[in-house]
């Protein structure tokens, strides 16, 4: 239970931290005629990770406003052009900071002296942080191969709001659609 409520909330945080300053990257199937998609449906990956219903809810209405944006039209039934899918993920990391003090005070550290080393003390504290990425998968529903992939990955910021994390969500997905649909070959 606690592994549960921990990654329900971690996945809460992830909200605020996928669009502010994040790390997008995206790849995509160059030979894929972008131009027939019109349509998509969410699908879901067998044996993924889930994530509590209201974050799900979030990121969701986040890609569907890209989505409109960009021209596609979701689809409730099996003739969508395109499968579309997100997953989440939070990781933990230590951070370290260390600070010197020497004989120029705070910061400076240990320093050369007329001949000798002078002394100092370092203090090092360590505090946890956390790391949310979202991946967003575009399937050729014909084909079924992958034809679109975004990713954003960012520290979480565990103090945001509800309300910044929404407008931080928006920006984030709006980033990893930029992109999309990619620009066609020039025929050479």
């Amino acid at each position: 239970m606690k592994k549960i409520l921990g990654l329900t909330t971690a996945l809460m945080l992830l909200v605020a931290a996928v669009a502010y300053g994040q790390d997008v990257s995206y790849n995509f199937d160059q030979q894929a005629d972008f131009t027939k998609y019109k349509t998509y449906k969410w699908v879901q990956v067998k044996d993924a990770e889930q994530i509590d219903p209201l974050t799900a809810q979030q990121i969701t209405a986040a890609f569907e406003k890209q989505f409109a944006a960009k021209g596609l039209t979701k689809v409730e039934g099996d003739n969508a052009d395109l499968f579309v899918v997100y997953q989440v993920a939070v990781s933990q990391e230590k951070q370290m900071q260390t600070m010197d003090t020497g004989m120029y005070g705070a910061g400076w550290g240990p320093r050369y002296y007329g001949g000798y080393y002078g002394g100092g003390m370092s203090t090092t504290t360590t505090s946890t942080i956390y790391m949310g990425s979202v991946a967003l998968d575009m399937y050729d529903a014909g084909t079924k191969h992958l034809v679109w992939r975004s990713i954003a990955s960012k520290q979480i910021d565990t103090k945001a709001n509800p309300e910044k994390r929404q407008k931080n969500l928006d920006k984030g997905t709006a980033k990893m659609l930029k992109n999309y649909p990619p620009k066609p070959k020039k025929a050479t």
